[in-house]
């Protein structure tokens, strides 16, 4: 009887094989016949491209259209053009969650699950099965180790108040990034708008995204970085750059990117394709070998310089407190730093 049993469920598990493999088939040809699959991201453009080029080796004749911009943009851009009636995006990704909140709201996302997404965190998954986290990093500090000693640097968000970093400091802006539309809500929920009143009386430098502080801070224009993105200031460090990373105890904002199906997708089999593609573990583990970016993925290793996220105290942001304060975070922003 036990050999029966065996012997049906290596006959069931070769059948269900065979069908996965034919429907994989399938889709691959369907794609083919679309030819290409357009992707409005904000994903620094070393690695969006990246990842373009890694799918199209793998599926010949299958173009990747790549529209890379910050997070806001990328939002104001969709809906501009649902509002036209448009019909040209294929796959969203921002780094600001609260976005597919309002996108899933309005009905503009496909509902579509991703080959794999069983072992990945619940926070990388919306429960109605809309959008999944592609990526994860995190809102630190940074300063210059050859304009400040190692002693004097700040340690904590609130060093950051002290007066001594007046006009010596960067931050990016919540109005053109994700990440710091994320940052600004998690230091908002730890210590109240109060603290960024306070922090702007030190007449920070603003940038656009949170990618643009690395640059500055390593070119010792302004030697302190408030905030950005932990994994390009890794980058940047890692390409000789003189700047040291400082991961404040009291918390660091851990920012989720989620990416999606665009409900009007024109090339809605090569958006499927890509989708299941971008959450391999070739995908991922490429991201985070280029650029140190966190995921989701169980299999996926990191440098061993980069700590790993079940060390620090991370200070996570739902995805509907995002888009319920979306625009109390940009109109606070400008009236305390004054753009």
């Amino acid at each position: 009887m036990k050999k029966l049993f065996s012997f049906l469920l290596v006959i069931s598990l070769c059948s269900w094989g065979a069908v996965s493999s034919a429907q994989d088939a399938a889709m691959i040809e369907a794609t083919k016949k679309e030819g290409k699959v357009v992707w409005y991201t904000s994903l620094a453009l070393p690695s969006s491209t990246m990842i373009a080029n890694l799918f199209m080796n793998r599926y010949k004749g299958i173009e990747v259209e790549v529209h890379r911009t910050g997070s806001q943009r990328v939002l104001q851009r969709v809906m501009q053009e649902v509002s036209a009636g448009i019909k040209n995006v294929d796959i969203i990704h921002t780094s600001d969650g609260g976005h597919f909140v309002l996108l899933r709201k309005k009905g503009l996302l496909t509902k579509y699950l991703p080959k794999g997404l069983e072992s990945f965190p619940s926070g990388f998954k919306d429960k109605e099965g809309y959008y999944f986290g592609m990526r994860a990093t995190l809102s630190v500090i940074a300063y210059n180790p050859k304009i400040i000693t190692d002693k004097e640097a700040p340690k904590s968000w609130k060093d950051l108040l002290d007066p001594k970093w007046r006009g010596k400091m960067v931050t990016a802006h919540p109005s053109y990034s994700g990440i710091i539309a994320t940052h600004v809500q998690a230091i908002v929920n730890l210590y109240g708008w109060d603290y960024f009143k306070e922090l702007s009386r030190n007449k920070l430098h603003l940038v656009q995204s949170a990618n643009d502080p690395a640059g500055v801070v390593a070119s010792g224009e302004r030697p302190v970085g408030a905030n950005g993105a932990e994994y390009f200031y890794y980058k940047t460090m890692k390409q000789g750059n003189p700047l040291r990373i400082v991961y404040p105890k009291e918390g660091i904002p851990l920012v989720v990117s989620p990416v999606a199906i665009a409900r009007d997708a024109p090339h809605p089999n090569a958006a499927k394709l890509f989708m299941d593609f971008i959450f391999t573990k070739e995908s991922l583990q490429a991201m985070a070998n280029l650029e140190g970016l966190y995921t989701g993925h169980p299999d996926v290793t990191y440098p061993k310089d980069k700590p790993k996220l079940k060390e620090l105290n991370l200070l996570n942001v739902e995805a509907e407190q995002l888009e319920e304060k979306n625009a109390e975070i940009k109109k606070r922003f400008v009236e305390f730093f004054g753009a």
